[in-house]
């Protein structure tokens, strides 16, 4: 036993040398510089990266990539070079600091992140790529909202683009997401630019369908942009810290699942269609996202706004009427300035409207006395704080049927007006002190296409969901064909309504005969003309209580109006004939 213990020790001894030789002459050749395509640069085998080893060896596979831990050098302009592509180092913003504030262990999906260096973010968590396709540069703002889509789908079905999105299945949940979103202000266009919205929808996405959700955190949303996120998606309510380019977000759950549960863009619409050929209610069951455990009472209401004039009073008096006879149990606000009179107010406030006084708003680039003097007034509508939701109505528009599950869509759905335009007649919003904040500090930035609110809330919401047309049918015949005025008297006229509600552009129903639509009598007005329209409004207006239609009555001014139009018309010679017929509206005399 004594002479068997030298020999093992030996033979240990022996395999440790052998085993010292393997891993020096391993290490030489590992180490030693390449003779492939890479032997220029030996530092570039080591650090490429997935996205720059695309060569191909002789034996035809991809190179694989090999990942390693660089040393941060960093240079004068805050950039490294990995895989022979420069890394941009940002300082980290503050809030990421606090241990306490951020937590640590965190899974961070990174977003349009591969340029930046990401080093000093491993100390909160694991940093996680999210790969998408992004989307092709032929790809334009018009494609998401074209002017006209067959929402009937009489002569074929609605074939629209896709954003390419991630495959949420290969990720795992998140505690954050990081998008970076470039920024191309002040180009022109730059907010309608389709990458900006795929980046924003993808991180909206990943925060709704993988963000870690409990009963004492958020998914946290982190944006790296020199622009302010869009609006439409992340709620200003929802910024918690605004550090130079970094934007801190702690999203509302239950209202960002709204948005990006509904399709993108206009080309399909927000509600599902209804049945061809008969009067369905709207299915809304697959987008209700009300909690069945709570029974909290919605704070929903409709609105309008009146200011500057009474012009409107009779219009506000209809609007009330025909929601009630709709049969909607919401509150009806009505927001009004101090020009309107107390007895205007009574009657306002006898039709149904709930009255609140308000300051008006004036519009910086309209000139003085002009109509869109203080159509920003429409603003005060995001003071309403005390409803969650609030669908406003223009005071020319009157209903025919319940619009109340339209409360079941987020800011902002409205219908559409011309290209990627929509039409505020009618729209769903979410009051917020924040927004109107933003909104007065925009007043004197954004320049209003059409000089008034509608141009303004177009460059606020870009980005909008589409309602059918019907919600807010338009009182116009731009085409100027039969089969156009066949189609939409016979909607204006339906009985039982098949139109949710009919909006009255031109000149307005009280301010004519109810013999007939007064546009008929004047040139540039005719395409607002239409007698089964306005037959429509007057039959709801006889419906209403006789203290409130003395509210609609002509002024002296009017019926000298209506009297000169009429007489130019005839001149004229319009072949339609309206100035022969005779007028039995006892407002004629007053």
């Amino acid at each position: 036993m004594w002479k068997v213990t030298p020999s093992k020790s030996l033979v240990i001894r022996i395999n440790l040398v052998f085993l010292s030789c393997f891993l020096v002459i391993y290490a030489t050749l590992l180490l030693r510089p390449s003779t492939s395509i890479y032997h220029e640069s030996a530092s570039s085998y080591v650090r490429c990266s997935l996205r720059d080893c695309h060569h191909k060896v002789e034996t035809g596979y991809k190179m694989k990539a090999v990942l390693i831990e660089d040393t941060i050098e960093l240079s004068t302009n805050h950039s490294k070079k990995i895989g022979g592509r420069k890394m941009v180092k940002r300082e980290k913003p503050s809030f990421l600091n606090g241990s306490g504030f951020m937590g640590r262990s965190m899974r961070m999906g990174m977003v349009n992140m591969e340029g930046e260096d990401l080093s000093d973010w491993k100390v909160l968590g694991k940093t996680i790529p999210v790969t998408f396709e992004k989307v092709s540069d032929n790809f334009e703002w018009k494609d998401l909202f074209p002017e006209w889509i067959d929402e009937e789908e009489e002569m074929h079905g609605t074939i629209c683009p896709e954003l390419p999105m991630p495959d949420y299945k290969k990720y795992g949940y998140m505690d954050m997401v990081v998008v970076n979103i470039p920024c191309k202000y002040p180009a022109e266009g730059w907010a309608r630019d389709v990458f900006r919205l795929q980046l924003h929808m993808i991180a909206a996405n990943m925060a709704v369908r993988r963000g870690r959700k409990s009963w004492n955190r958020k998914p946290k949303v982190v944006v790296l942009s020199k622009c302010r996120p869009m609006v439409e998606i992340f709620r200003c309510d929802d910024l918690l810290i605004h550090e130079g380019n970094w934007w801190y977000y702690e999203p509302d759950m239950k209202r960002l699942e709204q948005k990006v549960y509904l399709p993108i863009g206009t080309c399909n619409l927000a509600l599902p269609l209804w049945g061809k050929g008969i009067d369905e209610v709207y299915d809304v069951k697959k987008i209700q996202t009300t909690n069945p455990r709570t029974k909290s009472t919605k704070r929903e209401a409709y609105a309008t706004v009146l200011h500057s004039s009474e012009t409107y009073v009779c219009g506000a008096i209809m609007l009330a009427q025909s929601l009630l006879k709709a049969g909607t149990n919401r509150d009806l606000i009505l927001l009004i300035d101090t020009s309107i009179s107390v007895e205007k107010r009574d009657a306002l406030a006898a039709a149904g409207w709930i009255i609140r006084i308000i300051e008006r708003i004036r519009n910086p680039r309209a000139e003085k006395y002009s109509y869109n003097e203080y159509n920003y007034s429409k603003f005060r509508l995001w003071q309403l704080t005390d409803y969650d939701k609030i669908i406003f109505i223009d005071a020319d528009i009157i209903v025919l049927r319940n619009l109340d599950p339209i409360f079941s869509f987020p800011q902002m759905s409205a219908v559409g007006n011309d290209n990627s335009i929509f039409n505020s007649g009618i729209m769903v919003i979410e009051p917020s002190n924040c927004t109107f904040k933003h909104f007065m500090q925009q007043t004197n930035e954004i320049v209003s296409y059409n000089g008034g609110d509608q141009g303004f809330l177009n460059e606020i919401f870009v980005y909008w969901h589409r309602l059918p047309r019907r919600v807010n049918f338009l009182k116009n015949f731009w085409s100027n064909t039969t089969v156009e005025y066949s189609m939409k008297n016979q909607l204006f006229g339906a009985d039982p309504p098949k139109l949710y509600a009919i909006h009255y552009l031109g000149l307005k129903p009280w301010v004519c005969y109810r013999d007939y639509d007064c546009n008929w009598d004047i040139g540039d007005q005719r395409v607002y003309a239409s007698d089964v329209a306005h037959r429509t409004w007057w039959k709801l207006h006889d419906t209403i209580d006789e203290s409130l239609k003395s509210h609609c009555n002509l002024t002296k001014q009017r019926r000298i109006e209506l009297k000169w139009d009429r007489m130019q018309a005839k001149k004229i010679g319009f072949a339609d004939e309206h100035w022969r017929i005779n007028v039995t509206d006892p407002r004629r005399r007053g």
